[in-house]
């Protein structure tokens, strides 16, 4: 196909309003970061690197309406976005009919393979199965499961009781409420946990009815040094939102949190503030829509082209140094190696890295090696001061 003489434009796929955009509209930022970043340092295949994408409002038939007319109209390269696994799933069928690709920044529950899709946020390996572990080694054996009621819920929760009883812990109750959950949805689950007598929450809350219920569950006055939320998906923007007093105790496991020390990490987060604001929280979602453009424009710059085969030929063989560390994707998958952490809130309302892989994790989406004896290494940071 030789090399690309027309501007390389991408279409970014994230909500401004709606139930996810609090989260949505901080990828949005931290992919426009990568692009001006890239665009600093001379663009892309010599020329600027461009960008499209307007408000798909946190509503699957947008994000696929969206995505078509990226594709067809913009003519863009490749798309990046999606944060609800129902908006992955509605944009995946036009992706595919017209051989564009998707880069798909948030964690997620697994079990999918597309071509042209690249997963960058965690599988469930790379974030179940931590939890999973570290709150039956330090908390306790009683669950509670609450989440909005859409795919991902239902499917991370069906895997994490599988993970929870192979370690002896048993899942007490199971409630699901409307991703746009009223006051009395949030205070009748603070009901049924407080009927089920001590529990520990897993919450696949998203959104504002996250923060709702963080709140709530604070209000209600739980001991969350015996009975934290722990969650694959609440992190730094929810805990901002629910404030410091809220948020103390509560646990989250991703392959990033904005603490990270190292000097990529460091010049992420001080660029990110400077551009959108000193005070802004930086999230695993937020960082995996950076890098991922970092990763698709160092694979074109490799073979000179954004055509898809091409690009999927290189990319297993193209590592970026993102803020988390090291990553790259897996062939076989498509999905990325990540470096799985876990995180509590301190009195600050700030995470802190209690656990954390010492190498990348390979993904495996189909949990093959869910409960392999040859597990990865990790190193504990801090004692728990329980």
């Amino acid at each position: 196909m030789g090399h690309k003489k027309s501007p390389v434009r991408i279409g970014l796929l994230y909500s401004d309003t709606g139930v996810t955009s609090v989260i949505e509209t901080h990828q949005r930022n931290a992919a426009l970061l990568a692009i001006e970043e890239i665009n600093q340092d001379g663009g892309l295949l010599g020329q600027e690197f461009l960008f499209s994408g307007d408000d798909t409002c946190s509503n699957p038939v947008a994000f696929r309406a969206e995505a078509e007319r990226l594709i067809l109209e913009d003519k863009v390269d490749a798309l990046f976005g999606c944060y609800m696994s129902s908006c992955r799933k509605a944009v995946l069928p036009p992706v595919s009919a017209n051989k564009s690709m998707l880069f798909y920044p948030t964690h997620y529950e697994g079990f999918e393979y597309a071509q042209g899709c690249i997963y960058s946020g965690a599988a469930p390996n790379q974030n179940a199965k931590w939890l999973a572990d570290f709150m039956t080694q330090n908390y306790g054996r009683r669950y509670f499961f609450v989440g909005s009621n859409y795919v991902f819920p239902y499917e991370i929760n069906s895997l994490m009781r599988d993970l929870l009883s192979n370690r002896g812990a048993d899942v007490v109750d199971e409630v699901y409420v409307p991703l746009a959950a009223s006051r009395s949805d949030i205070d009748n689950v603070i009901a049924r946990i407080k009927q089920n007598g001590p529990v520990i929450i897993f919450s696949t809350m998203v959104g504002k009815s996250a923060v709702d219920f963080y709140k709530a569950y604070d209000k209600a006055g739980f001991d969350r040094t015996k009975s934290p939320i722990c969650s694959v998906t609440a992190g730094e923007l929810e805990m901002a939102a629910i404030g410091k007093d809220a948020a103390e105790g509560n646990i989250k496991v991703a392959p990033y949190f904005s603490v990270i020390q190292n000097d990529v990490n460091q010049r992420f987060v001080s660029n990110y503030r400077e551009r959108f604001g000193a005070d802004e929280a930086l999230c695993a979602e937020c960082e995996a829509a950076y890098f991922q453009i970092k990763l698709f424009a160092e694979a074109a710059k490799q073979v000179g082209t954004t055509e898809r085969e091409a690009l999927m030929r290189v990319l297993p063989t193209v590592s970026v140094d993102a803020p988390q560390g090291m990553v790259r994707v897996d062939a076989t998958t498509n999905h990325t190696l990540l470096w799985p952490r876990v995180a509590i809130a301190n009195a600050q309302g700030q995470f802190e890295i209690v656990r954390e892989a010492s190498e990348p994790v390979i993904p495996s989406p189909y949990l093959m090696q869910l409960d392999d004896p040859g597990d990865i290494p990790y190193t504990d940071l801090m004692e728990k001061g329980r």
